[in-house]
């Protein structure tokens, strides 16, 4: 896989467990932009190659590569035991993040992006209709997709159902729920919050499996949100509600 931009490729540069395999930097960019990437290349004997700037835009399969590329071992997606093994280990409460069925890279990456920087466990998505894992979302999401663990599965509702035969609460954003997420007490709880499609929202099966619906309060004339941005409003609140309960 190819993880393209300078932040991005910096990110997944500073993981010393991550394989990577080259390093691919345009014969335009000036040296002293990357230096510190050629650097960091060296000493950990990464093979670092300068190629024309069409060549890295038909590598990257974009014109937005800054200059700068790494090619990485493909995207090892999780099973979703494992999301929660691992999150087990930490002895905190559990919280992972299921996208019912985000088709936009963007928002994906995004919310990769926040479920990394606000420390969630992960990530479970479905494997038809919906974005994956690709060079473009590493890319809107700085290089946190090499830090996250993802699952991908075939039927959102029946990890659901799992999820909860385990203990974990499922929350899901609704726009018309009643309840903001703001009253709702979530500090206690293994949970599971549910982003909808960006046009559809939550489908209907999706949300009858959920136990909780809850609304972000809209106080202007813009009707909705975006997915990534409401995402990480949930998130936020869920992790202030926790650390405020510790003292943290």
């Amino acid at each position: 896989m190819i993880i393209y931009g300078k932040n991005p490729v910096k990110e997944v540069l500073s993981k010393s467990s991550l394989k990577v395999e080259e390093v691919l930097i345009s014969e335009e960019s000036k040296k002293d932009k990357v230096s510190e990437i050629i650097r960091i290349a060296k000493e950990r004997g990464i093979k670092v190659s300068f190629l024309p700037p069409q060549a890295l835009s038909r590598i990257s399969k974009s014109s937005s590569h800054q200059g700068i590329a790494v090619k990485i071992a493909d995207f090892e997606y999780q099973e979703v035991e494992e999301i929660l093994n691992n999150a087990k280990k930490k002895g905190e409460k559990l919280l992972i993040v299921i996208l019912d069925h985000i088709e936009d890279p963007q928002n994906l990456g995004a919310i990769i992006r926040t479920v990394n920087v606000l420390g969630a466990d992960g990530i479970i998505i479905p494997k038809d209709r919906a974005a994956s894992v690709t060079p473009a979302v590493g890319k809107a999401s700085a290089g946190a997709m090499s830090f996250v663990p993802i699952a991908r599965v075939v039927n959102l509702v029946t990890a659901m159902k799992e999820l909860k035969k385990k203990g974990v609460w499922i929350l899901g954003a609704d726009q018309s729920a009643p309840k903001p997420v703001f009253e709702k007490d979530l500090n206690k709880l293994d949970l599971a919050v549910v982003i909808g499609n960006e046009g559809r929202g939550l489908g209907r099966l999706v949300r009858e499996e959920c136990d909780y619906l809850v609304s972000i309060p809209n106080l202007g004339e813009v009707s909705s949100l975006n997915a990534s941005v409401s995402a990480g409003i949930i998130i936020y609140e869920i992790v202030r509600q926790r650390r405020r309960r510790t003292g943290e």
